[in-house]
């Protein structure tokens, strides 16, 4: 009886390596909790992050150790990514948003027009007065394809009545990053200087690649099985995020 006492317990502590190596070195889950990022991504979603794409550092291990002090393995994220980090106000919250400023870069919103270096960004309205959530508020938004310098292309919520129609300039500082939700008027970012601003590389903590899972939490709980069929949005299941 010891023995297989014994045996479980190794088997265990085994499968409890397994999960933490993979977990910190290839792809960790995720929960969206907010609708800062709509309409690509929704309350629910449940999406794998790459954690390998921009190297390791303290931020991709449990608990951040203060062991590294830089990343290892670094590579430069692309314009356009859709990241997870920790938020540079307290190092320990997760945030994710898309990569609009690389370092050295000038951002602005003149007119709900976005701005990269003085060069407009392209957009094009493809559907408009969609309501979408806002916290506690629905609010009525316009959807727009924005086309970043680099190719990348996304759809980007603004809001009707424009509550962020124009804002200062943002110069990124060196090894630094710019994000914004897609959720223009519905988000807490790098605009906020005070409580996100510009992200530090070695904040970084991976790519987000696909949604697995997503449940309507409004329509019923993931544990009510019965509800499924209005509650888990099986069309979002394996979606690819861009």
């Amino acid at each position: 009886m010891k023995k297989k006492i014994i045996e479980n317990l190794k088997t265990l502590l085994y499968a409890l390596v397994i999960a933490l190596l993979i977990r910190s070195f290839l792809y960790q889950p995720f929960f969206i909790p907010s609708s800062s990022m709509e309409p690509n991504l929704l309350i629910g979603d449940r999406l794998f992050v790459s954690k390998y794409t921009y190297g390791f550092s303290r931020h991709s291990f449990p608990l951040s150790p203060g062991t590294f002090s830089k990343r290892i393995l670094p590579n430069i994220p692309a314009r356009g990514d859709v990241i997870v980090f920790k938020t540079p106000a307290d190092n320990r919250t997760d945030y994710i948003k898309r990569l609009i400023g690389m370092p050295g870069d000038i951002i602005q919103i003149k007119n709900k027009d976005l701005y990269i270096n003085d060069f407009k960004v392209n957009k094009k309205k493809v559907k408009q007065s969609i309501v979408i959530n806002c916290g506690y508020e629905n609010i009525e938004s316009d959807f727009y394809e924005e086309i970043l310098p680099n190719g990348i292309k996304y759809l980007a919520a603004y809001r009707k009545d424009g509550t962020m129609i124009n804002s200062d300039k943002f110069i990124v500082p060196a090894n630094h990053y710019f994000f914004m939700g897609d959720n223009r008027d519905c988000s807490k970012d790098s605009r906020f200087l005070s409580s996100v601003g510009y992200v530090n590389f070695n904040n970084l903590v991976g790519k987000a690649q696909i949604v697995f899972l997503s449940n309507n939490k409004s329509k019923g709980s993931f544990l009510k099985f019965w509800k499924w069929d209005k509650s888990i949005r099986f069309e979002r299941f394996f979606k690819k995020i861009k």
